[in-house]
């Protein structure tokens, strides 16, 4: 039976084995999302030397929030761009040479995120079951899904199936042993990262798994049309720079995505625009594709559950996404070319 014990020291006792569990916070102007964030993880993790807050250029009194709860600030230097990656590096390498007492797991955790109270109990029973075990996650949901269509977009996103992994995303349990192997995230990826990150843990041997719980709760804050647009250019420039990474590895990551948005965000619209002079318009009978397609996604996504609204609203909006995704290809591949230093697209302003 899982126990808490010596919770001071933020330890979980699995059997005859002591899991000291630390957690690993980053976030920029969350305000109220970053004190709930907090908050939770010293309510499961009361030793606030077991939690580091990384800020990448708060200017919303982030900093004094975390301080004012006893939990370490790391603040990163602003003269190197900001990314994801480089921050929670720079989170689980200050909790190894600063906690209090030897950590075996971190609990990754965005700034606008809300630890589900029943969560570390049972990712860490989990981690028991295999030793070749890296990274443990389960179901992020939405605070608000039903405010704004793209809030409820992000909430089906989140609900990945259970069972082993390809990939997390940036809330995870991860065994620091793995973690270590593969020297942690890739701090050159404006997106993207975790994934990235898996697969250099799978090839090592290492398994991800995702759990049928919940974790966290996420507040996305998407309450415009330009939000979810920018958000789908940076998912785009991920698609892009996976596959220029990966794509043509055994893993084929994102290959059939990397093809899809440059066929339905740029070849056919401009097949059919082109060739609409020769073909007395009947060219842009190929944009009848888009209904074709959106009509396979609804019937996916009725098939796995979703009631027929939140399926509607998916496959719109999944087929309108191939637009700014072929921006964000084609971003990452100029950006790329010029040979430019490339910096974090940001939905929430």
């Amino acid at each position: 039976m899982l126990e808490r014990s010596l919770v001071n020291r933020a330890e979980l006792d699995l059997g005859q084995r002591k899991v000291a569990v630390g957690a690993v916070v980053i976030g920029r102007n969350e305000g109220d999302r970053l004190v709930r964030c907090l908050d939770a993880l010293v309510a499961q993790l009361p030793d606030p030397r077991s939690i580091v807050y990384v800020d990448s250029g708060s200017t919303d009194g982030s900093l004094d929030r975390a301080a004012e709860r006893g939990i370490a600030v790391v603040t990163l230097d602003t003269s190197i761009p900001f990314t994801a990656a480089r921050a929670r590096n720079a989170g689980w390498r200050y909790l190894l040479e600063h906690a209090a007492f030897p950590l075996t797991h971190i609990q990754f955790i965005d700034g606008d995120c809300e630890l589900d109270p029943g969560w570390l109990n049972l990712a860490v029973a989990h981690f028991a079951t295999d030793r070749h075990l890296a990274v443990v996650c389960g179901r992020r949901r939405e605070r608000f899904p039903q405010a704004t269509p793209y809030n409820r977009l992000a909430d089906m996103e989140w609900d990945t199936p259970i069972g082993e992994a390809t990939a997390c995303g940036g809330d995870a349990l991860i065994r620091i042993e793995a973690l270590q192997a593969v020297d942690g995230y890739d701090p050159s990826l404006i997106c993207g990262e975790e994934p990235e990150m898996c697969i250099r843990l799978r090839r090592l041997g290492w398994k991800i798994w995702r759990l049928d719980g919940e974790m966290t709760l996420h507040d996305a804050d998407m309450t415009r049309f330009s939000q979810w647009w920018k958000r789908s250019i940076r998912g785009g420039w991920a698609v892009a720079e996976g596959y220029a990474r990966y794509g043509m590895a055994p893993e084929g990551y994102m290959a059939r995505e990397y093809k899809s948005g440059w066929i339905w965000g740029v070849g056919i619209p401009t097949i059919g625009l082109l060739l609409s002079p020769v073909t007395w318009g009947l060219s842009l009978l190929l944009w009848g594709g888009y209904g074709l397609l959106g009509w396979r996604i609804y019937q996916y996504r009725r098939h796995q559950g979703d009631r027929p609204s939140h399926a509607r609203l998916y496959s719109v909006y999944c087929v309108l996404s191939k637009f700014p995704q072929a921006i964000g290809q084609v971003q990452y591949w100029l950006t790329r070319w010029q040979g430019k230093q490339a910096t974090l697209i940001e939905y929430k302003g």
